[in-house]
């Protein structure tokens, strides 16, 4: 028996931890903290036994005709997948030939190098600056690009002239990974009738509240989408997600409201961690991502923290290192945060307005 070499040498994508405890304050891994509609409680409700016993629906037909409504496209421009991790993996499938060129910022989300090696692709890891913005070259040579629109983990959003660029000078296929996009001001779909290589991602696990389904979806040219219904699974989605996300789709107003909430809710928590000394990169996501005081510590602060069980991210790294990403929860939640970090900071020997 044999492991191909390729897997055998894998650097395995490390998610974030799953704590559990009845104190647990968790804000590591850009959850919600609010419910989903309650649509989708009504939607679990209705399942039947027959249900349960047949097939789901090959290509979630009912979800997909309301995200095309959704997103004023043609049910040919989406595709429904188990998470939106399996349409990247898919797009690693169908737009690179075997051992094509594969590009993607750094840092950013992590489980891009990893479907590339899987998919035994050559990689162009394009680094950002200290800032974590992006000096694009002049040309972008790879068959497929990743781009996290707005970024992880710093948060940091492009310009809409700026993805305009990326589109033009890539030769290849760019895909646009807009897992926090609701938690921003602009999305690329608006631009996808101009340009035939944009591909889109998008979530159910961050604005709708519904990690706990794997429902994500791509938008694109009915040329795209289609290249990669040849190759999907069979049936790739399972009947309760079709039925809830289709219930949050059709409840709309409830993600809305839950992402304004959030929304002004970093901006709160910005402006308390800079009043602490932290330099925070402005972020269009559901986290802020944070540069601890001079003279702190992120691994520090980090582990204190934990002690406190309160769970945040920390990304070693030169990069990385003295920053920390903290998902946004609810006031409440941010308080015992904020309260908690101003503690440590004084047990450190930094003074704290």
């Amino acid at each position: 028996m044999a492991v191909r070499r390729a897997v055998e040498q894998l650097q395995a994508y490390v998610p974030g931890d799953q704590p559990e405890g009845r104190n647990v304050l968790k804000l590591n891994t850009n959850e919600n903290p609010y419910p989903p509609s309650p649509n989708v409680f009504a939607a679990l409700a209705s399942v039947t036994a027959d249900d349960l016993r047949k097939y789901p629906h090959p290509v979630a037909g009912p979800l997909r005709k309301a995200l095309a409504d959704l997103h004023r496209l043609s049910e040919p421009q989406v595709i429904l997948c188990n998470g939106s991790d399996e349409g990247l993996a898919l797009c690693t499938r169908a737009f690179a030939e075997s051992g094509g060129r594969v590009g993607y910022l750094s840092p950013s989300y992590s489980l891009y190098p990893v479907l590339n090696d899987i998919a035994e692709l050559v990689q162009t890891p394009y680094m950002l600056k200290d800032d974590f913005t992006w000096e694009m070259p002049e040309q972008i040579p790879e068959d497929l690009f990743f781009l996290t629109q707005p970024n992880a983990p710093s948060g940091r959003s492009m310009k809409r002239e700026q993805v305009c660029e990326l589109l033009q000078r890539c030769e290849g296929v760019v895909l646009v990974d807009e897992a926090y996009v609701d938690f921003s001001d602009w999305s690329a779909v608006e631009l996808l009738d101009a340009f035939p290589n944009l591909l889109i991602s998008r979530t159910f696990s961050k604005s709708y509240s519904l990690a706990g389904i794997r429902m994500g979806y791509l938008l694109g040219s009915p040329e795209l989408i289609g290249a990669l219904y040849k190759i999907k699974d069979s049936y790739n989605t399972d009947l309760l997600a079709q039925k809830v996300a289709l219930a949050a789709v059709e409840d709309v107003a409830t993600m809305k409201a839950n992402s304004l909430l959030i929304r002004g809710t970093r901006n709160r928590v910005t402006r308390a961690l800079e009043d602490m000394g932290f330099q925070v990169i402005p972020s269009s996501t559901n986290f802020v991502f944070a540069k601890v005081p001079d003279g702190v510590e992120a691994p520090t602060v980090f582990e204190a923290l934990k002690r406190e069980e309160i769970f945040i991210r920390y990304f070693p790294g030169e990069l990385t290192g003295s920053y920390l990403r903290v998902t946004i929860g609810t006031e409440k939640e941010m308080d015992r945060f904020l309260d908690a970090v101003t503690g440590i900071l004084t047990v450190e020997g930094r003074e704290v307005e």
